[in-house]
């Protein structure tokens, strides 16, 4: 019973990368005083060229906040990553959402991640 706990467990945590479509949930919470949350229903489309791997997603947002009501809005983003060393990776992320109609939010993201 344990080698096939174990065997299933490493087939869980082993599956190969999968290119192509996919949903993204995600749900972002600013605590300052009074809480406030944005809930990211997108659906999205991730693939690789040779060393870059990059997606592009978008969808519904909703805006929840202590004492306002929910209200919706589009958004979306489109980031990418590739490796600079075996040990050393560079990442980025571009996204937006329109918060009324003739006004958008737009945010940027650049980082390293350094690998042991």
């Amino acid at each position: 019973m344990k080698k096939l706990s174990i065997a299933l467990i490493a087939s869980l945590f082993s599956t190969p990368a999968f290119a192509g479509l996919y949903v993204n949930v995600e749900s972002n919470a600013n605590h300052t005083g009074s809480t406030s949350r944005a809930t990211d229903l997108h659906v999205g489309y991730e693939n690789n060229i040779g060393e870059l791997a990059y997606y592009a997603q978008g969808g519904k947002t909703i805006n929840a906040a202590d004492g306002i009501d929910t209200e919706s809005n589009f958004s979306g983003k489109f980031g990418g990553s590739i490796s600079a060393t075996d040990k050393l990776g560079v990442y980025g992320e571009i996204s937006f959402s329109q918060v009324k109609e003739d006004d958008n939010n737009y945010g940027s993201k650049l980082g390293l991640k350094y690998s042991f």
